[in-house]
Parts: C-alpha cells; sequence; structure tokens
C-alpha cells in the first residue's frame, strides 16, 4: 500500500510498521497482526489518498486516520514537490 501511494505520487514517503491488533468485528472479539502505514503527503491529498485506500485494501473498512503534523521547512518543501 505504501509502495502504490508513493508511486502514484500520492504520499512522498510511506513507513510501515508490523503491529498485533485487537478489536471487537462483527460481535467478535479479534486479534490481528496486521501493518500500520504512515504516508508523508499533503493537507490536500489526504481525500485522494483515503480513496485510493478504499479501493485497494481488502479490509471492509480500513482504518485511515489524518494526524495534523508540523515539518521543517525544506521537508515540506520536498513532500509538496513529490506528490502530484
Amino acid at each position: 500500500m505504501g509502495q502504490m501511494l508513493v508511486k502514484e505520487r500520492l504520499a512522498a514517503c510511506a513507513n510501515y510498521f508490523p503491529i498485533k491488533s485487537f478489536f471487537m468485528w462483527q460481535g467478535a472479539y479479534e486479534t490481528e497482526k496486521e501493518y500500520v502505514i504512515l504516508a508523508k503527503t499533503t493537507e490536500k491529498r489526504f481525500d485522494q489518498i483515503k480513496k485510493r485506500v478504499i479501493e485497494a485494501h481488502d479490509y471492509e473498512l480500513p482504518c485511515i486516520i489524518k494526524i495534523p503534523v508540523e515539518a521543517n521547512e525544506e521537508y515540506a518543501k520536498w513532500v509538496e514537490e513529490r506528490t502530484v
């Protein structure tokens, strides 16, 4: 998923981390090995990323969260230049 977002220039960079998740789904307690992806992008690309992840993800309800951050000016410029 992260590679797809970078190759399609929706994100400048993506990192992923293996995690173990515990949650309730359709009335049952579940535990799964999953991955968290941090996609570095611009505010204006969030809706495009959300749409693309929903299209590509095999989960019925993928978790797509926007966390507002601030970056150093040079990095923010690089992100802006790498995303279309």
